[in-house]
């Protein structure tokens, strides 16, 4: 179970293609490092509407994917190419799984 999930909320200009291919890509190599499952959910009421969820196993797995974001060359190149698909910016929401405490 994910202990510490990101919702990215983001809009995408006419067409998914350009997303859904770069996310193919992209994806494993978010994923290698493990504990780390990235999914895509879009809007039933805009298709051009997602949200890229990012689930972390551990506080650690997240803590690392934060230094992989702010180190790693390789990571920033992705997410640079990543943001050229978008249409304005991005929505950031962080959550902790709290069900195991019902």
């Amino acid at each position: 179970m994910a202990s510490h999930i990101l919702h990215l909320r983001i809009k995408v200009p006419n067409t998914k293609d350009e997303l859904f291919s770069f996310l193919r890509d992209a994806i494993p190599y978010y994923e290698s490092p493990g504990g780390v499952r990235v999914r895509l959910l879009r809007s039933l009421e805009d298709p051009s509407r997602f949200v890229e969820i990012v689930e972390y196993d551990s506080r650690e797995a997240f803590d690392n994917d934060q230094r992989r974001v702010n180190e790693d060359p390789r990571m920033r190149s992705y997410l640079q190419a990543w943001r050229s698909l978008l249409v304005g910016d991005v929505q950031v929401e962080s959550y902790e799984d709290v069900t195991d405490q019902l």
